[in-house]
């Protein structure tokens, strides 16, 4: 299985895609950077191509994105769920199958506990994926957090026959 995992923003995508279902193996990771004196279509639509490319690129099985986090700042929540949208439309045009995960179900599942730190987790990530350093920038890790994620949930649900939670 090959997930590609997103952390979703209009400035920086964070993406990372693993492969394996029981010991996952780190593909590639990185950033999609959007420059802020682009107009917002023009942003969401280099968000879609990069996306779009990445799936081509790599047939990913699944994706896995956190789900939408409202903050006080409504401004970056709408921003930031336009571009969850061009990431689930370029993963329903490819047919995957999208599985979405609350922050707080992330840091439980990487670090043990919901409330980990930014650091927690980047270490966390480091150590299960067998690297030298903490993959940067924090976007790319926190997309690498929710991939591994679901390979960890993956597992659990075929180990003990708990149902998916695709969207």
């Amino acid at each position: 299985m090959i997930t590609l995992g997103v952390d979703p923003g209009t400035a920086l995508l964070g993406y990372g895609l693993v492969s394996g279902d029981d010991d996952p193996e780190l593909m590639v990771y990185g950033v999609v950077e959007t420059s802020k004196v682009e107009s917002m279509p023009e942003r969401l639509k280099r968000l879609y191509d990069s996306v779009w490319e990445l799936i081509r690129e790599h047939e990913p099985d699944v994706l896995a994105i956190e789900q939408l986090f409202f903050s006080r700042n409504v401004t970056t929540a709408l921003a930031v769920g336009q571009a969850r949208g061009v990431v689930l439309l370029a993963a329903a045009q490819h047919g995957m199958d999208v599985f979405e995960y609350k922050p707080s179900e992330v840091k439980q599942t990487i670090a043990g506990h919901g409330n980990a730190d930014k650091l927690q987790m980047q270490e966390m990530v480091r150590m299960l994926l067998g690297l030298r350093e903490v993959p940067k920038p924090d976007d790319a890790a926190d997309a690498l957090a929710v991939a591994l994620c679901h390979v960890q949930m993956s597992r659990l649900s075929r180990r003990f026959g708990i149902p998916g939670r695709n969207q």
